[in-house]
């Protein structure tokens, strides 16, 4: 029973790690958000970032479904590809980090009026980005080593699926959740240029993961090597 429980909680807990890290990012779409939690209400930014999670869950479960049916190549270069994923992971932290966010906020005219606008105007503009997302979301797959139990059809499978997008999903919601109510919180003193300090430290952590995933890789190989 104890080995049941902690089986859940590691598929939840990477569903979750990755839902955060994917969206720990100030682009375009973070920005209206915190905007629209700036110039309208608390409610109205998370509800643009429910939005975002809702659409990113979406493509996830899209990313997750290709992930899952390569489960045995992947397997076979499972080194080579936590290594290029990583790689990829060090080069958004990166691009995040040299972002400037500050200059987009003069974006975003007309904000819808209410929260279910807010909502499904969030869930399109995140939705048109798909083929940028998807593998952003992918590479994080890769790099926590989320997959489904063992790439087999069966319920074993189909509730770990479960629990890894359950978990993206619930990471999703928790950052935007705390983003809006940070933000909230702090309105009066909130600065756009505090945006910029946002994006810099989501590309340390997001750059730092994937350079830590590239050396454990490449720890693991080489000590394999040396067995064999």
């Amino acid at each position: 029973m104890s080995e049941l429980l902690w089986t859940i909680i590691d598929y939840l807990m990477r569903g979750i790690t990755v839902g955060i890290v994917s969206s720990i990012t100030v682009g375009p779409v973070a920005v209206l958000c915190i905007k629209r939690t700036l110039n309208k209400s608390r409610r109205s930014g998370f509800a643009s970032g429910l939005g975002v999670a809702c659409a990113d869950t979406l493509m996830a479960i899209i990313a997750f479904f290709f992930y899952s049916i390569l489960h045995s190549q992947i397997e076979q270069y499972k080194h080579i590809i936590s290594v290029v994923g990583g790689i990829f992971v060090v080069v958004v932290g990166v691009v995040i980090f040299l972002q400037n966010p500050h200059k987009k906020v003069k974006m975003n005219g007309e904000v819808p009026a209410t929260p279910w606008r807010d909502f499904a105007s969030m869930f399109g503009f995140t939705m048109a980005n798909f083929i940028t997302v998807i593998p952003y979301i992918l590479a994080f797959f890769a790099m926590f080593g989320v997959s489904s139990h063992e790439g087999a059809a069966d319920m074993a499978s189909i509730l770990s699926s479960l629990l890894i997008i359950g978990g993206f999903f619930g990471g999703a919601v928790i950052w935007w959740f705390l983003l809006t109510m940070l933000i909230s919180l702090f309105r009066r003193s909130f600065r756009p240029h505090h945006m910029r300090t946002i994006n810099r430290v989501a590309g340390v952590v997001i750059g730092l993961l994937g350079a830590i995933t590239i050396l454990s890789t490449l720890l693991s190989f080489t000590n394999n090597g040396a067995i064999n």
